[in-house]
């Protein structure tokens, strides 16, 4: 009996992501729970915004629903540098982008995004810092068909991929362009104290998106509106506190993340940190981090804890992510960064 009731909710499982991936998921956008590791991601005000570096290149990688059919993967290539320093009495511009592919399940649904960011910075004072970004995007979405089943192909004990699904799909796969807009603030409160938000909405030019002939549907991407905040405390020379927040609208779906890391001093100078963390996606998952930090390269891996009505089906095993980002200044050592930018929380 209980093999029967298991093999029930499995297959319910399956049905919903199967409709998921066809009629909804191409509305959904791409995330990580290390958002603030994939940061011209969430905005492109962020493009250039690092005090302690003139540039910096990252990866990331999510793996989704592994021990629930097929999982669902996610990966990204990202960097972003300074430019025109000398240029601005008390600004800069920052220029980067954002390369990523996704495949849902077993690959029916596919998506490959490209966006070119750019953003000014502005220091105002001795202790704000304002940063404006725009982005600017492709995006392609594929879909094979032969490998999705629907529910009129259910015959009362399986799916029979043979019986016709009667789907009117008029693409296999859809191209549109995709602009995004931000603005971020930066309040450097003391040595030990930095303070920073932003808001930014993606997808303003609302972008068609269907799989279907016009007559059938003709979808739209809403816009996706991301706020955040975080803040920088350090302790002493032993710890670096990073409480933050991050909140996400893309239309009747929200999303709400809060956690913090900490770093700890491992060698005395900052060369060697130990990063742990510790956040939280409402009503979603319990995100446990652990990384490590050596000099300007920093490697952090998170496990996402299923908390949600999915836990009883996924045995609460929800998705891992691994990040990877290194940073560096033009030509090694560049002591006008100190004198233009207000001064980075760090060791």
């Amino acid at each position: 009996m209980n093999c029967v009731k298991n093999t029930y909710k499995f297959l319910m499982v399956l049905i919903s992501l199967s409709f998921l991936s066809t009629k909804h998921l191409y509305a959904q956008d791409l995330h990580f729970s290390q958002y603030f590791n994939a940061p011209l991601l969430v905005n492109p005000a962020n493009t250039g915004f690092n005090p302690e570096s003139d540039y910096r290149l990252g990866m990331n990688y999510r793996n989704q629903w592994a021990n629930i059919g097929s999982p669902y993967k996610t990966m990204s290539m990202w960097g972003d540098a300074q430019l025109l320093n000398n240029r601005f009495e008390n600004g800069w511009v920052g220029v980067g982008g954002v390369l990523l592919t996704d495949a849902a399940g077993d690959g029916s649904l596919t998506s490959t995004k490209g966006y070119a960011s750019l953003a000014y910075h502005q220091v105002l004072g001795y202790d704000g810092l304002l940063s404006v970004g725009f982005g600017i995007g492709g995006v392609n979405k594929r879909v094979d068909a032969g490998k999705l089943t629907f529910n009129n192909q259910w015959n009362g004990k399986f799916f029979d991929i043979s019986i016709p699904s009667n789907e009117p799909f008029y693409y296999t796969s859809v191209y549109y362009m995709d602009l995004n807009a931000g603005i971020n603030y930066a309040y450097f409160a003391t040595d030990n104290i930095y303070l920073n938000l932003g808001v930014s909405i993606q997808h303003f030019n609302r972008p068609k998106e269907s799989f279907f002939a016009p007559s059938i549907s003709n979808n739209t991407v809403d816009p996706r509106y991301n706020f955040f905040i975080n803040g920088n405390i350090k302790i002493q020379n032993l710890w670096i506190l990073n409480p933050n927040m991050y909140f996400s609208k893309m239309g009747n779906v929200t999303e709400t993340v809060i956690g913090m890391n900490a770093n700890r001093n491992l060698s005395g100078d900052g060369n060697s940190q130990l990063i742990l963390g510790m956040y939280y996606r409402l009503g979603d998952a319990a995100i446990p981090m652990i990384g490590y930090q050596v000099s300007n390269l920093k490697i952090t891996f998170n496990y996402d804890v299923t908390t949600s009505s999915l836990s009883g089906y996924n045995g609460s095993q929800g998705a891992y992510e691994i990040s990877l980002v290194k940073t560096g200044i033009y030509g090694g050592n560049d002591n006008t960064k100190k004198l233009k930018c207000p001064k980075a929380v760090r060791f």
